[in-house]
């Protein structure tokens, strides 16, 4: 895996293509980035881009307090009106 960080602009440009396995991995339930990042096996760092403008743009909510580690979970709009 490289440790070379990309460029945000090159991050953020993704962020429609990965709304998918993002919500895919929430199915189950509210996950935070970390979790999220394990479950589509992408970077953390990245992942927050995507759930951030996800978050802004209404497809997902924080739910819960974070946790001791400090994590917020996040869960699906969908999800949450059917909950």
């Amino acid at each position: 895996m490289s440790t070379t960080l990309r460029d945000p602009r090159e991050i953020i440009r993704e962020e429609p293509m990965m709304h998918s396995p993002i919500l895919w991995a929430l199915r189950a339930g509210p996950l935070t980035v970390p979790e999220i990042a394990e479950h589509i096996g992408e970077p953390a760092n990245e992942v927050l881009f995507w759930v951030m403008g996800m978050r802004r743009y209404g497809h997902v909510v924080e739910v819960e307090d974070p946790t001791d580690e400090g994590y917020f979970r996040y869960a699906s709009v969908h999800q949450e009106a059917t909950s």
